[in-house]
């Protein structure tokens, strides 16, 4: 090809690019370096930004963790006093060694409680915390395998005094029945006990100087009254027996005076009634005993003097005698 003369339009340093400028050349290379520092400030950037929000979700999982502990040793705690108080409740008196063990369940409550109401609780203080749970569901549930055993008990004991409350009730009634049965029995052995009279007489005597004794019906001569009569009674027993005579004068009086030992008498049919004397006998059982006794006073009215005998307060026997007035020679 022929050379021309005309100069090309394309520079040299484009059509070779190792004759471009250095000045060219160093301006790259500063970008590029530029360019290297900025991706890197951003790349700390974006890790360091990562980092912080890796301790913030740490720190919000720890604080929640926490909260959430805490929750459960309330939670844990209000389950422990609850079933304490449901324990003692009915048991206030609880002792020997269900005593002592009530004693240690509310320290350890005592102690959980002031952990659990820390404001600075530890890892440490959760561990220990963890274990006082542990315990107190352990000796909480002694206690109320205890407790249960003597409730247990003391139903079996309720019912066995229920019965014997019962059975001692049917006892009382029984001996009641049998103490009204002997008491109506005694009474019915005791009416029935009581002497009849028979035979009764009563003879007005006049004793002579002499000593010889003569029957009158002169009231100004009788010196006393002979009483007379038998008692029988086929079960009464033999023993000593107690009589009571009442006598009473023509003037409506009972004959009273300290000669004759005078006293009160509590009859079962007439209330109580003054008696003029008391005549103890010894009787035989089966036997008809005669009974004799004087009635003295220093003198004696006309007219009728009536005479009663009581045994075991019921009267047995009643005579009357009619004293006269005397003659013209007496």
């Amino acid at each position: 090809m022929a050379n021309t003369n005309y100069p090309s339009a394309t520079p040299q340093y484009e059509q070779n690019p190792n004759n471009r400028p250095a000045g060219n050349k160093n301006k790259n290379i500063l970008i590029g370096v530029l360019a290297a520092g900025l991706l890197g400030t951003w790349g700390y950037f974006l890790y360091d930004k990562n980092n912080e929000n890796n301790k913030v979700e740490i720190a919000q999982t720890e604080s929640a963790n926490y909260l959430s502990q805490k929750e459960a040793l309330d939670s844990l705690y209000k389950d422990a006093e609850a079933r304490l108080d449901q324990i003692t409740g009915s048991n206030n008196q609880l002792q020997g060694e269900n005593a002592e063990m009530k004693k240690k369940i509310e320290a350890n409550l005592a102690e959980l409680n002031r952990l659990r109401n820390s404001n600075n609780i530890t890892a440490a203080d959760l561990k220990k915390a963890r274990a006082l749970v542990s315990e107190l569901n352990g000796q909480i549930a002694a206690l109320e395998s205890q407790v249960a055993k003597l409730t247990g008990e003391n139903q079996v004991l309720t019912a066995n005094n229920t019965q014997l409350t019962g059975e001692k009730q049917v006892l009382e009634q029984n001996l009641q029945t049998t103490v009204t049965e002997k008491d109506a029995l005694a009474s019915t052995v005791d009416v029935g006990s009581t002497f009849s009279a028979s035979g009764m007489a009563i003879t007005p005597i006049n004793e002579k100087r002499n000593g010889k004794e003569k029957t009158t019906s002169t009231a100004k001569r009788v010196d006393k009254l002979n009483v007379s009569f038998n008692v029988e009674n086929r079960i009464a027993t033999s023993g000593p027996a107690d009589l009571y005579v009442i006598v009473t004068a023509p003037d409506g009086k009972v004959v009273s005076n300290s000669e004759l030992n005078s006293g009160s008498l509590q009859t079962r049919m007439d209330g109580d009634r003054p008696f003029t004397t008391k005549v103890p006998i010894e009787y035989e059982q089966g036997t008809r005993k005669p009974v004799t006794f004087p009635i003295r006073q220093e003198s004696f009215q006309r007219g009728d003097y009536k005479i009663e005998v009581y045994h075991n307060g019921f009267k047995i026997g009643e005579s009357i005698k009619t004293l006269k007035k005397g003659g013209l020679f007496g």
